[in-house]
């Protein structure tokens, strides 16, 4: 998606940038581990590849992606500025030493869906028949930073992202040529007006990643069915926030900062 390709998100936590050109190297480096390959179903890429999926992550309506990077150093506080405010600084700032991981959501039509029926808890679970599905996917690429607090931090960023500029990704994702795309950027706004709700988000993730499935839980997900499915994934939901998800932790002091990429050669 490009809806976020000159936003940046900054939190004392952590850092948040589209991905990009530069962000690619150590993104297939990262992939190239077998064991983050079986962690996020994933099949080895040669670096053009990678370089190809990158472009079309940027450049396809239903995938918005960010790169997790360690926290902005607050610039120093001056008399005009007596509070020091974060300063990124695009390729330095989310340069190959600073870079944690990634953070994902690919967008469906409710009706593409097909596995609502056979959920065994899916009547209990949000549902929206007119909706959109989200689908999360989370990676923290770094081993020395894995299970340090990155992961709940980018999720919990990421959720506030999707719910406060959720006109703005719809927009982009089913665009209407007679609506004005300037449209509410909260989950308030109706249908008629040509943002669609979401019916919920998900994640699916294998069986033996115990701690990737109890960080989903920690912030609400709930799982769709006691057993994996025949690929050995568990699914977990988190329901519309018209039915609960404000109620859900949320991410503190962020702040959206302006991108702008690492011009290539």
């Amino acid at each position: 998606m490009k809806v976020n390709e000159h936003h940046a998100i900054s939190t004392p936590n952590l850092l948040l940038v589209p991905y990009s050109t530069h962000h690619v190297p150590t993104y297939h480096d990262w992939m190239s581990d077998p064991a983050l390959q079986t962690a996020t179903a994933s099949e080895p890429l040669t670096l053009e590849e990678e370089y190809s999926m990158q472009i079309s992550w940027r450049e396809d309506n239903d995938k918005l992606t960010f790169i997790i990077c360690l926290p902005l150093a607050s610039r120093p506080s001056t008399s005009q500025n007596p509070q020091p405010t974060p300063s990124l600084q695009a390729g330095i700032d989310d340069g190959p030493e600073r870079m944690i991981g990634d953070i994902n959501l690919f967008l469906f039509p409710f009706e593409a869906d097909g596995e609502d029926d056979r959920d065994e808890t899916a009547s209990e679970l949000p549902r929206n028949d007119a909706g959109v599905i989200g689908e999360i996917e989370l990676m923290i690429g770094r081993r020395d930073l894995q299970r340090k607090g990155f992961g709940r931090a980018a999720l919990l960023t990421f959720l506030d992202h999707i719910l406060e500029n959720w006109g703005a990704i719809y927009t982009e994702y089913r665009p209407d040529p007679g609506h004005d795309r300037t449209v509410a950027k909260t989950f308030s706004a109706e249908r008629g007006k040509g943002v669609m709700q979401l019916a919920y988000l998900r994640a699916k993730i294998q069986e033996s990643n115990v701690g990737s499935i109890a960080l989903f839980e920690s912030v609400g997900f709930v799982r769709t069915s006691a057993r994996a499915n025949y690929f050995g994934e568990v699914e977990l939901r988190l329901g519309a926030p018209e039915r609960g998800w404000q109620d859900q932790p949320r991410a503190q002091g962020t702040e959206t900062l302006v991108y702008k990429e690492v011009c290539s050669g």
